[in-house]
């Protein structure tokens, strides 16, 4: 039989790891296939590393990475491509967001030749202002890319093992991994749900870490926002343009204009709110290419994507772009 690997970033998960051993091996018993769950400790403060380990004592299907610090999820999801084994390999979060009794719709997809098999969310549990948040960046995002990015669609997805190995060979520090999914192509669906609220413990993705997802997902696949300091350039000098023309005019028949209220009247108002309206268009412009410049500088220092602290059942291995040997 095929052999699939379960991914599972974990981060201060301690409060749901014990439904999620439940349900994901009742789930497993359906699937008519050899598999392997890989979890990834990312760094977590509290008995997450213990209850993983424990589990690997009980199930050594259950493979288990610590790392020294928190990298983030986005990282913690990459490690996990790096040690999964699988033939197909699923990304599904710890928290029960994503119901594991699902997974048996992937597979199926996957039989019939699809390589991704990602989850298109349907409802969510968030409020207003957060779904309205997502619904704005996924279209977005598919207006600034050069190539299809599936709207709604998060990590939960099963890759085919050609997939996967193309994702590990890209050098990318500031990783979106489901826009280097979308990126490589191949047969392509996508499944319906709903996505259920949290099974226990607090959100780890707050408004600030979802901002900067969201940032590393444009600036990593579009250049849109270079282009947008260029468009705001003409618009700013298409503007002053006008401005000047209607000055001339103003003067050239004041009296005219007398008449209908819009008397010449010198003085500093205007040109105090033109050299603030510039002088911030130039501000957000210089913004953009420094964000740019900073991710080259991360590049280009190479270091090691995560560090691993322990691991319960996988082999070590050193991480992409070591500079060890």
């Amino acid at each position: 039989m095929p052999k699939v690997s379960i991914i599972i970033p974990c981060f201060n998960e301690e409060a749901v790891l014990p439904e999620l051993f439940v349900r994901l091996d009742k789930a497993a018993a359906g699937w008519n296939l050899d598999y392997e769950i890989l979890c990834v400790d990312d760094g977590s403060r509290d008995r997450t590393w213990e209850l993983l380990k424990t589990q690997n004592r009980k199930d050594p299907r259950w493979r288990c990475v610590s790392f020294a610090r928190n990298f983030g999820h986005q990282t913690a999801v990459s490690a996990g491509l790096f040690y999964a084994k699988g033939d197909a390999v699923v990304v599904i979060d710890a928290d029960l967001q994503d119901p594991p009794e699902q997974l048996i719709r992937f597979f199926e997809k996957w039989r019939e030749g699809f390589q991704v098999v990602y989850a298109v969310r349907q409802k969510r549990k968030e409020n207003a202002a957060k779904r309205f948040c997502y619904w704005a960046f996924y279209r977005l995002m598919a207006r600034m890319t050069p190539f299809h990015v599936p709207l709604d669609a998060g990590d939960f997805c099963l890759m085919d093992r050609c997939v996967v190995d193309i994702i590990n060979q890209m050098p990318e520090r500031n990783r979106f991994v489901r826009g280097m999914r979308a990126w490589t192509g191949f047969q392509q669906i996508g499944i319906p749900y709903e996505r259920d609220a949290r099974a226990a413990g607090e959100p780890k993705y707050t408004v600030g870490k979802l901002l900067h997802l969201a940032w590393d997902g444009v600036s990593s696949f579009s250049s849109a926002p270079l282009r947008l300091a260029t468009y705001l350039g003409f618009w700013v000098s298409g503007f002053a343009f006008l401005g000047v023309i209607f000055t001339f005019i103003q003067k050239m028949f004041a009296n005219q204009f007398t008449r209908i209220g819009l008397a010449p009247n010198p003085g500093f108002p205007t040109i105090v709110i033109s050299v603030l309206f510039l002088g911030g268009v130039q501000l957000i412009c210089l913004g953009i290419l420094g964000e740019y410049v900073g991710r080259i500088y991360d590049e280009l220092k190479r270091r090691p994507l995560w560090v691993v602290r322990e691991t319960a059942g996988v082999e070590f291995s050193l991480a992409p772009g070591s500079l060890n040997k």
